[in-house]
């Protein structure tokens, strides 16, 4: 079946989903954060099938948030964060931030995150990138941009 495609749309959270939108993008993206970097210890982590793993990655890489590098004569790859995918791990952590809130249960999070400037455990959190106030759905207007569409 083929996906809608929505990198055209004038919408950055569309274009965003065209990259990131298929369930086990932000799961392969979250396995090489924390340093699972080749094919192997990915499928491992994942349960997922060879072959959706190899086109996830190529879809990754195609779209420039991943970077492959090779670490054996053979032709073996580990995948590496680029800064734009760096960026989408951002989104990652306030996504988790939202499971750890409404989907945890009693049981509470499932993994912890310190920050290595102060060294507490925090939570990832949306601020204004004037001010440095926190900043949620309810404190903004949305207002038509450049690019929006006419």
């Amino acid at each position: 079946m083929q996906r809608t495609n929505f990198s055209e749309m004038a919408c950055s959270i569309a274009r965003t989903l065209d990259v990131i939108g298929e369930p086990w993008s932000p799961l392969v993206l979250r396995d090489v954060w924390v340093g699972l970097t080749r094919f192997e210890q990915i499928q491992a982590d994942l349960g997922i099938s060879r072959k959706v793993l190899t086109e996830r990655l190529n879809h990754l890489v195609e779209h420039g948030v991943l970077e492959r590098r090779p670490y054996d004569r053979r032709p073996r790859y580990e995948y590496v964060l680029t800064e734009k995918g760096t960026e989408l791990v951002d989104l990652l952590m306030v996504m988790a931030g939202w499971g750890d809130r409404w989907l945890a249960g009693e049981a509470g999070p499932p993994v912890l995150y310190r920050h290595h400037a102060c060294g507490e455990i925090s939570r990832g959190e949306l601020r204004c990138a004037h001010c440095g106030e926190p900043m949620h759905a309810g404190d903004v207007d949305v207002l038509p941009g450049p690019g929006a569409a006419a």
